[in-house]
């Protein structure tokens, strides 16, 4: 007899994929510049640690934004007692105005179209249910962010359709990889019900332009399916080309079908803050607003939450400078990162967005497979103490690429990652010299000129990153070369 549900038992939750395992190896041996040098440095957490000093600012000046300060505990009753699954209208009217200033102005947005989720996570799973049934299923363009296997399937019994992308035009998605995937789905008798894309990509680091947008726009108009756009990143730009939002393209196009187009929001990314757990889903068909309205009582946002974001994001002038900032601080970290790794001959696919880059280590592979990739993946855990996350744990359909996560971390830590992954490559060629020989142990001290200047102290968070699953370490860890 069968005790748990099929939910309990099955492994559509991914979490002993290698994306998942290299957390867990942080978790086991975490990287502390006193304290633990040789540990394991977090570059598989895509979190923005860059501007924390300007939101505790605020935090300082504005006590009367918290219930637990004495200045606003005289909000404490109103803001604890019962609040329905709309959202305090103050809440939803900063989000929509901040979304709309994060694309320029370009847009607006209504407050009352604006549902809550639990993060990304919950958002991304109710705009699913909302949608879709049990054995539907959704193309999602690859590489994609890895966690989409979980939060659009593990609960809904939803599928996800692979369309696959690839380096020879920089990844980008395109009509005819569209229709090849659709029409292949159709064939295997599976039941589209629409596309999901991520604008900037989780994990390219990079922005789909006009031309792109409004053909898939016009794809799913003409196969009569939803479209979901994730756009989690979308204060993350830090160069040009800039971001453009599907809501500026339905403006734009002559035709387009509204009940078709829907939007996944977060303040994890943009404002970096993943632990308020705060994600939205805004529908431009009301009886997708509706319904996830009512689905939303099972994630809201805590009303403290709301209450305090509400006044953060309504301060023009703190929003207007953090934005700037956070761009300005993500492009230096962007430049002296990819700068570092060029000078160890590591070239990644150029980008102008997210909190990572990618990153191509096919010609570090023994052969151009995917059970190379694993082996040199388990190299960089266990060995160079780097956790970054491969490729094929993203869907990538070529092997050698891996996702380097560059802003959830302070300036010393990035100069140690950069002598690791320095003096790892070093090893590999003189190996390749010698024959394939290569010894197990780097240089603890490896003196590297890379240019930084130092934050000032309060700008970067501690050393140590998030906690993460407390799942113990998985076989595919364990397994070393």
């Amino acid at each position: 007899m069968v005790l748990l549900s099929k939910i309990a038992t099955n492994d559509r939750h991914g979490e002993n994929s290698p994306y998942f395992d290299g957390w867990k190896a942080y978790d086991m041996n975490p990287y502390h510049p006193t304290e633990n040098r040789d540990g394991v440095i977090q570059m598989g957490l895509a979190e923005n640690q860059l501007c924390f000093d300007l939101s505790e600012d605020w935090i300082r000046k504005n006590p009367k934004a918290s219930i637990c300060t004495a200045e606003g505990v005289n909000e404490f009753k109103n803001i604890a007692i019962f609040q329905d699954y709309h959202g305090l209208p103050e809440f939803r009217q900063a989000v929509a105005s901040f979304m709309g200033r994060v694309r320029g102005g370009r847009v607006k947005f209504d407050p009352d179209r604006i549902v809550m989720g639990g993060g990304a996570t919950g958002a991304n799973e109710l705009i699913m249910f909302c949608l879709a049934d049990p054995g539907d299923a959704f193309l999602v363009p690859s590489p994609y962010y890895p966690a989409f296997d979980r939060d659009l399937g593990w609960r809904t019994g939803v599928d996800i359709v692979p369309v696959h992308c690839d380096s020879s035009n920089g990844f980008l998605i395109t009509k005819a990889a569209l229709e090849t995937a659709y029409e292949k789905a159709q064939k295997d008798n599976i039941n589209i019900k629409g596309l999901l894309i991520a604008n900037p990509s989780n994990p390219l680091g990079t922005v789909l332009d006009r031309e792109t947008l409004k053909s898939l726009v016009s794809f799913v108009n003409e196969k009569n399916i939803h479209l979901v756009c994730d756009e989690i990143y979308a204060a993350t730009v830090f160069s040009t080309p800039s971001f453009v939002s599907v809501s500026e393209i339905m403006q734009e196009m002559e035709y387009c079908n509204p009940d078709l187009i829907h939007i996944v929001y977060s303040l994890s990314k943009d404002m970096g803050l993943p632990g308020f757990r705060v994600g939205i889903v805004y529908s431009y068909n009301d009886a997708v607003v509706s319904c996830g309205r009512k689905m939303s009582s099972f994630g809201l946002v805590s009303s403290q939450t709301q209450h305090l974001l509400a006044a953060m994001l309504s301060d023009e002038e703190f929003v207007e400078n953090y934005l700037e900032q956070s761009s300005k601080r993500l492009a230096k970290r962007h430049n002296v990162f990819t700068r570092g790794l060029a000078k160890a001959g590591i070239t990644c696919l150029k980008s102008n967005a997210g909190l990572f880059v990618w990153m191509d280590l096919r010609r570090l592979l023994k052969e151009q497979t995917f059970e190379a990739e694993m082996v040199l993946w388990r190299v960089i855990i266990n060995e160079v103490k780097v956790n970054v996350s491969p490729g094929s744990s993203f869907h990538c359909s070529e092997p050698g690429w891996f996702r380097v996560c560059i802003a959830n971390m302070d300036d010393e830590t990035v100069v140690v990652a950069l002598q690791r992954i320095h003096a790892f490559v070093h090893q590999e060629k003189d190996g390749n010299k010698s024959q394939g020989k290569s010894t197990k142990c780097l240089p603890k001290k490896l003196q590297l000129s890379f240019s930084f200047r130092r934050y000032d102290e309060g700008i970067m968070s501690p050393h140590m990153m998030s906690p993460h699953s407390p799942v113990p370490l998985s076989p595919l860890l364990q397994a070393r070369t």
